[in-house]
């Protein structure tokens, strides 16, 4: 409400933020490439580390000639199944564990070592038993992420009102009710949080498994190039991969306002 004589609040002021923020980010980006574009010129030979025209310019033949979108559609596709999997399991795991408190402090350590190994190091094993397919690459980028989910949603029901679930139980609500209900809302900025981790973790996984095996995917791309000794073609991959995570979390943390707006 607002009196005679006074301008109604606007999200002007929201949007100046923003915009500033989009700004400096802009800023910054455009710095970093022409200080690399400069460097490249005339501070060391450009074999070393390219240059950013030359990478545009790869990743431009590349979308035309079609490997641009056959390379990164594979990577997507095994990370993103991989993570899909990671967060179905991991949540029911995770719900499991947090409802049942002697059987998590049973596990806990078992938990912790897998977690802790360097799943990096089971990518030879993957290949092995699931082959140079798709199958091995889900595979590695579902235990980069799993623990991630599995330890995430544990500390999300941990934080839910002990009374809220015995007002349940006082209304003799069901077990199904009571996950669908009270603990899945309550986790809902966990998962969040796992998925924004877990998008690097993922591509992380499917890249690893694309690096030891594999015929398509810009991982494989990466290492072929590197073999060629083909800077510009290393670069390129990896500039795909950044702005592939860049543009996923963006579409997390854009629903992630969208959902949780009491944050």
């Amino acid at each position: 409400m607002t009196l005679p004589g006074e301008q109604a609040p606007t999200g002007g002021g929201l949007g100046w933020i923003r915009n500033s923020i989009m700004l400096q980010r802009s800023a910054l980006i455009a710095v970093s490439l022409g200080v690399w574009e400069i460097s490249g010129l005339y501070l060391f030979n450009p074999f070393w580390s390219s240059r950013p025209t030359l990478v545009f310019q790869r990743i431009v033949t590349m979308a035309l000639s079609g490997d641009l979108w056959r390379h990164t559609s594979t990577t997507l596709l095994e990370a993103g199944t991989g993570l899909l999997l990671a967060a179905i399991v991991g949540v029911a795991v995770g719900i499991a564990l947090a409802r049942a408190a002697h059987l998590a402090k049973v596990v806990e350590p078992i938990i912790m070592g897998l977690y802790g190994l360097p799943r990096v190091a089971l990518a030879p094993l993957f290949i092995l038993w699931f082959g140079i397919g798709l199958l091995s690459k889900v595979m590695m980028s579902f235990t980069m992420v799993v623990f991630v989910f599995i330890l995430n949603v544990i500390e999300g029901v941990g934080t839910i009102d002990p009374d809220l679930l015995d007002l349940m139980r006082s209304m003799r609500a069901g077990r199904l009710y009571v996950v669908r209900r009270v603990l899945l809302p309550a986790i809902v900025p966990w998962l969040l949080a796992s998925f924004r981790i877990g998008i690097g973790l993922a591509l992380i996984g499917a890249v690893v498994g694309e690096l030891i095996g594999a015929n398509r995917g810009l991982g494989w791309y990466i290492e072929d190039a590197g073999g060629s000794l083909d800077t510009t073609g290393v670069f390129a991959g990896l500039l795909v991969l950044m702005i592939v995570a860049m543009v996923l979390n963006q579409v997390i943390a854009y629903f992630e306002r969208r959902v949780i707006t009491w944050r």
